[in-house]
């Protein structure tokens, strides 16, 4: 005995009514939306930094030896004027030697040209002495000299 099968018809999307819904909502989006006015530029806020400025003081934390640098390239370390910058590495290591106890500070006019400054800190590191206990100041100059020559560069 045989049965009749009705033929099955394979699964099928009904495309046209899904475009109308997207196209309504859509329209619907587009009309709801509030679109935003460019705002006026915020103005610039003008802000002093800070610095530090001495403060008097009776005690005194810490006695440190000044290396200091002026902008025309002249090297003091200790009230003694080194003959040049190649001459820093070794006039460090001799300092290390006769005062092991004693630190150092960095004092730099603001002309010093960052060459200069990596100059001082690459002697500082071939001497054994950690750059990070090397405090340095930055000096502010009165008036700056108008035929300024960089003793780094050639």
């Amino acid at each position: 005995m045989e049965f009749h099968h009705p033929r099955k018809k394979p699964p099928t999307v009904p495309i046209i009514p899904l475009i109308d819904i997207l196209a309504i909502l859509l329209i619907f989006f587009i009309v709801s939306t509030t679109f935003k006015k460019p705002k006026k530029p915020r103005p610039i806020l003008q802000i002093e930094l800070p610095t530090v400025r001495e403060v008097p003081s009776a005690t005194v934390a810490d006695e440190r030896a000044v290396l200091a640098v002026t902008r025309d390239g002249r090297i003091v370390l200790d009230d003694y004027e080194l003959a040049g910058p190649e001459y820093l590495e070794d006039a460090l290591l001799v300092f290390k030697r006769r005062n092991p106890e004693r630190k150092l500070e960095l004092k730099a006019d603001r002309g010093v040209t960052i060459a200069q400054l990596f100059l001082i800190w690459d002697a500082l590191t071939k001497a054994g002495i950690e750059i990070k206990d090397v405090p340095a100041r930055v000096k502010l100059p009165g008036t700056a000299p108008e035929s300024f020559v960089d003793p780094l560069q050639p």
